[in-house]
């Protein structure tokens, strides 16, 4: 250990570097809460091939942890970044960079260690790939035999894991990310689909840390046959488990997955393999195969009865997602109903787009509605009934009705239909919150088109012209509907420019967490601005591709109306 060096680039509450050498007869640094290095010893420092004061103070995965081909490692994929802040032990083999910019691959140790004054520290320890641990032992990095502690918490972050999505596909990965390197360097897993054909869905293998899917491998099985004794035959049909070597399909083979099986273990060198049903509570799902190909060991009857553990639980989780994606589809399915076809009116373009809350039931209170008047205007709306879920649909469903009842049989100016929607809408409707935009589109006497519109507590409409210039309408703003306190309806107008564009949308479109609503719709303008002239429908998709926030900033519903007015006819002034 340079001692001096070292002791000058710690970060006060770290292990002091002066301790490091007497804990251990072997390469060693000890990093802060962050991945910074605060301490090397000489061990370290020649195995390395770099002083401690070029060491200290350095990001220890920037610094040193590196691919084979000497590339960085992406900290999202890094096991040893995830042991380091984690603060918990784990051990892996990889690739590290010396001083002099070589390679060198390394067995690593990370292990929590206590700082100066009780602050958090964590020792990584390395050995060469030929080194001996202290006390004369190799790392035992190869041993898979879990200790009853390990698998039971294994069990318990596989079912943390895989209970907290409702997403299959993502399930799917984190089963990957559990099973790889932990237990097994192949991870494969084949799924009965809906119309009981198979499909070998993830071929995945531990490459530099990270899973690396086999797509060449993936794809469509041939059918189960139903009296096949071969095991993954066998443990589709939901039969039993089994531990399989090449052996086991070296024989002429009695189907087509027996060919697979063949060209899998061929082409990925497994010399094991445990393979196990994934059983719903209705139903077979699929089969988990979990093999060896870097290990020596093969896999063991204590390995299967942890896959047996693992594969109920994948079932459970899947079977959930599986029956939360058919609700949703039921669930789109009465959205899209619910939501009307756009009029055909004779000079102007309309098109309309809702997309559901990603994280919700895919229905929810956001809607729009156009249709043509007795008189042959034109009635625009757009609104929000709180809620995201089937009651907000159906709330949704009878506000609209509501609505086109007024606007057809009364035919009076927006206001004053929607004062009538207003006093109605709770008693009627029994929904406890109500946004709306309500105009109504008419011809003017010069062949233009003129809005007369109220609005409801809605965020205001974006009029868009076709060399980019952009207005909210925010004139005739009121209170949201179900209040009870009866308000008087304002009403505004505006006769709308040729070639313009008129944008109502719902909130979800401008808001998101964190953020003032006033940067969403400065947002929206700005790509409506960009986007005045593309064709409209066009428009409309991209605007919502690109407006939208992400899905971790809102996962709120959204509807889109749009309309385009003629090239000619019409006046720009309001």
């Amino acid at each position: 250990m340079t001692g001096d060096g070292a002791r000058d680039g710690a970060v006060p509450g770290a292990l002091p570097s002066t301790e490091v050498p007497a804990l251990l007869g072997t390469a060693a640094c000890v990093v802060d809460d962050r991945g910074v290095i605060v301490a090397v010893n000489s061990l370290a420092e020649r195995l390395l091939g770099a002083a401690a004061s070029d060491l200290v103070g350095g990001d220890a995965h920037d610094l040193l942890h590196r691919d084979r081909h000497g590339q960085p490692l992406a900290r999202s994929r890094c096991r040893m970044e995830e042991a380091v802040l984690a603060r918990r032990a784990c051990d892996g083999r990889g690739w590290f960079r010396r001083g002099d910019g070589t390679l060198t691959e390394l067995y690593w140790l990370v292990t929590p260690c206590a700082g100066e004054g009780g602050r958090t520290a964590t020792m990584v320890i390395f050995y060469g790939a030929n080194a001996e641990a202290p006390g004369g032992q190799k790392p035992d990095l190869d041993r898979t035999t879990l200790s009853e502690l390990d698998r039971l918490a294994l069990l318990a972050e596989t079912t943390t894991q895989l209970t907290s999505t409702f997403d299959s596909e993502e399930a799917l990965r984190r089963l990957v990310r559990l099973a790889i390197p932990r237990l097994a360097d192949w991870v494969v897993v084949d799924l009965i689909t809906e119309v009981d054909e198979v499909e070998r869905t993830i071929v995945a293998h531990h490459r530099d840390g990270v899973p690396f899917l086999r797509e060449d491998l993936q794809g469509p099985m041939p059918p189960v046959p139903a009296e096949s004794p071969m095991p993954l035959s066998r443990a589709l049909r939901g039969a039993a488990s089994t531990l399989v070597t090449p052996a086991t399909y070296q024989g002429p083979p009695d189907s087509g997955v027996a060919i697979e099986q063949r060209r899998l273990f061929a082409a990925t060198g497994m010399h094991s393999a445990a393979i196990a049903p994934i059983r719903g509570v209705r139903e077979v799902l699929g089969a988990l195969t979990l093999g060896r190909s870097d290990r020596p060991d093969p896999m063991s009857a204590t390995d299967l009865s942890l896959l047996e553990d693992i594969t109920r639980r994948a079932g459970v989780a899947l079977e959930n997602a599986r029956l939360y994606q058919r609700q949703r589809k039921v669930a789109e399915t009465m959205q899209r109903h619910l939501l009307p076809q756009l009029p055909s009116v004779p000079g102007l373009q309309m098109a309309a787009r809702y997309l559901a809350a990603p994280d919700a039931s895919q229905v929810g209170g956001d809607w729009y509605d156009a249709f043509t008047l007795s008189d042959g205007s034109t009635a625009l709306a757009i609104g929000d009934v709180v809620g995201h879920d089937l009651d907000a649909a159906a709330g949704m469903a009878q506000v609209r009705s509501m609505l086109r009842a007024y606007a057809w049989t009364h035919r009076e100016p927006p206001g004053t239909t929607v004062n009538r929607l207003d006093e109605s809408v709770v008693p009627v409707a029994g929904v406890s919150m109500v946004t709306l935009v309500f105009g109504i589109l008419r011809r003017t006497e010069e062949g233009g088109w003129h809005l007369s519109w109220t609005n409801a507590g809605h965020p205001p409409p974006l009029l868009v012209t076709h060399d980019g210039r952009t207005r909210f309408l925010t004139e005739g703003h009121g209170m949201l509907l179900s209040t009870g306190l009866s308000p008087s309806r304002t009403e505004a107008g505006v006769v709308l420019p040729p070639r313009a564009t008129l944008v109502l949308y719902t909130d979800g479109l401008v808001e998101a967490r964190g953020r003032a609503i006033n940067d969403g719709m400065d947002r929206l303008r700005r790509h409506a601005a960009s986007l005045a002239h593309r064709p409209l429908a066009a428009f409309t998709d991209l605007l919502l591709q690109r407006a939208r926030p992400t899905r971790s900033e809102n996962d709120d519903d959204v509807a889109v109306l749009t309309l385009r007015t003629p090239e000619h006819g019409g006046s720009a002034t309001d």
